[in-house]
């Protein structure tokens, strides 16, 4: 089985971007980009919704944590939905 790669859904005026598939660190770095960029246009609080992410690598998830430091360092709020 071909783990499906990873993509995005973002909602820009609810601060929410939904991903599916495969979450490597790759594709945390994407996310990190999304969600940055929305904390740059004003949300202070994210919501990364991952229901639709069927496996993620060790690498992804340690991007995932060091995302959610990094907005709580910042005053802002990473919510993470699994």
């Amino acid at each position: 089985m071909t783990a499906t790669a990873l993509t995005e859904v973002v909602d820009r005026g609810a601060g929410l971007i939904r991903a599916s598939g495969h979450l490597t660190s790759l594709g945390a770095d994407l996310l990190r980009g999304t969600a940055d960029g929305l904390r740059g246009s004003g949300h202070a609080r994210v919501v990364l919704d991952l229901r639709g992410v069927r496996t993620a690598d060790a690498g992804g998830l340690d991007i995932l944590r060091e995302m959610r430091r990094e907005f709580a360092a910042d005053g802002g709020e990473l919510v993470v939905r699994a």
